[in-house]
């Protein structure tokens, strides 16, 4: 269900109450960890769910505390309260979880202190699409600058910086974090504990299933996080569901960033670094009805229908995410006005070059000139970015970013002009068909693949990225292959893991 389609109060509050079977499970996971709490703690406890569950598995607790920001769950939590025999160990209060002093409120308690919820399942820029106030004060923890900042990086789930606080204020506490939330969520909830080198003695992940018990389908799981003694080895053990007693995944903490595959990454990190190529996003122009063609056996056309006669000096044969992430690529269908060469190339030598393609271009320009990104902002008219020499090399090797599928491809030219892809795609420019099916090979090996295995988390929304592909130097993975001489062949110079080859610079600009 998408946010213009849920009620507001509902997509403000991040508001997925826990169903008590659900919560009674959370309860009896941390009790089979061998932890038992004098305090526990909900910090945003809707109607209570997972508040009394704790306290009903664990009836030695001391006290008990649930903060919630809605007057109407607050009153629910308190009718439920009402009447229990250990009524007055359980105190309810209203109160925003942003506007208290956490470490305050956890320094007055006694440990072992357990921390149980389910935060918001929520973004920042979910939120200011609907103009609500309830998110925390604006700041930069993520660290974002530049373009990243611009283009999305720096939205945030709310339940990410309420738990980042939790985590600092938890930090040499005998305590455990016990949260529902999104597992990327937790993945940035660990690297910052293990970053910011907090306590954090041994960390689990538990599977859930969230369309089962909220509708909601997106990847979720119980993480748990026990303080006390640092983990020297920085690992999390990921089982595929509550209740499940061997592990499938256990992520480690390497060189500053959390990997889906400690043991993958010990193994293979040898393959590590700059290399010959340079991986290159497709091109960015953010208005397919307009800049999207379809081809048809009389020429090209609008994908309403429209046909156009335009020159072929600025239209090039396209291929999209769904056509490298379905087996067999198949001939491109589409093509894609490039208006540029290079990023902030000066759009208006079409009006000489390919005066109908100006001409088209000029006739949707109230289309164009609304595309939101402020990348587009100070720039020439109709600009596209992730353009440059590289989009027009002959071959390519490239990848979907957005599928869930380890698969290079070799793409050459169709209809006698170099191949461009949408930005939801990734490639590596190469000069002939046989360097390219060199370098193909060499990614879709058994080795790169297990190396690709250590960094990336199938669950993400675009699991594969131009930095996870950089990792790799194909140099390296050539060299453990007993390849390397033959890729220098072709590449025309001589490999070296200190600097790009020689010959490959015309690719790296």
């Amino acid at each position: 269900m998408g946010i213009a389609s849920r009620p507001k109060s509902k997509v403000e509050f991040g508001d997925f109450q826990t169903p008590m079977s659900l919560a009674r499970a959370v309860a009896r996971q941390v009790a089979a960890s061998g932890f038992a709490p004098a305090t526990i703690i909900e910090p945003s406890c809707g109607a209570g769910g997972l508040l009394f569950a704790a306290t009903d598995e664990f009836p030695a607790f001391s006290t008990a505390l649930g903060l919630e920001i809605q007057p109407r769950h607050m009153a629910a939590a308190l009718e439920r309260r009402a009447g229990r025999q250990d009524e007055d160990r359980i105190t309810v209060i209203e109160g925003d979880f942003f506007a208290r002093d956490w470490a305050e409120t956890l320094g007055a308690v006694p440990d072992p202190l357990l921390v149980v919820g389910n935060p918001p399942w929520v973004t920042n820029a979910e939120l200011a699409a609907i103009g609500s106030t309830n998110v925390p004060m604006k700041s930069n923890f993520q660290g974002r600058s530049g373009l990243d900042a611009l283009t999305g990086k720096a939205n945030f789930d709310i339940s990410e910086a309420m738990l980042l606080r939790l985590i600092d204020a938890l930090s040499g506490r005998d305590a455990m974090l016990a949260m529902l939330c999104k597992t990327a969520v937790a993945r940035k909830v660990l690297e910052h504990g293990w970053k910011k080198a907090a306590k954090v003695e041994s960390a689990e992940m538990y599977r859930i299933d969230s369309i089962e018990h909220f509708g909601a389908s997106v990847d979720a799981c119980l993480l748990m996080i026990r303080f006390g003694r640092p983990n020297v080895q920085s690992e999390c053990r990921v089982f595929p569901s509550l209740g499940a007693k061997a592990h499938e995944q256990t992520l480690g903490f390497r060189d500053s960033r959390v990997l889906a595959d400690a043991a993958a990454y010990d193994r293979w990190r040898h393959l590590q670094g700059e290399g010959p190529y340079r991986w290159r996003s497709g091109i960015k122009h953010d208005c397919s009805e307009v800049m999207e063609l379809v081809a048809a056996t009389e020429g090209l056309r609008t994908r309403g229908g429209e046909p156009l006669d335009l020159e072929r000096e600025a239209v090039f044969p396209m291929l999209k995410a769904s056509d490298l992430g379905n087996g067999k690529v198949p001939a491109p269908t589409r093509w894609m006005i490039v208006p540029q060469r290079t990023t902030g190339e000066d759009t208006s030598r079409l009006s000489r070059l390919a005066p109908n393609t100006w001409a088209y271009l000029n006739s949707h320009a109230d289309r164009l000139d609304k595309r939101a990104s402020v990348i587009y902002k100070g720039r020439p008219r109709f600009s596209v970015f992730g353009i440059g020499e590289y989009s027009f090399a002959p071959w390519k090797v490239a990848i979907a970013g957005l599928y869930k599928k380890l698969t290079f491809h070799v793409i050459g030219p169709h209809d006698g002009k170099p191949v461009v892809f949408d930005d939801t795609c990734y490639f590596v420019p190469c000069r002939s068909e046989r360097e390219a099916s060199i370098v193909a090979s060499l990614l879709n090996s058994e080795q790169a693949r297990e190396f690709f295995s250590a960094f990336i988390f199938w669950d993400a929304k675009r699991p594969i990225t131009v930095d996870v592909l950089a990792r790799l130097d194909i140099a390296k993975i050539a060299a453990e292959k007993g390849r390397l001489s033959e890729l220098q062949e072709v590449m025309g110079g001589t490999p070296s893991h200190e600097a790009p080859m020689s010959a490959g610079s015309l690719w790296a600009k």
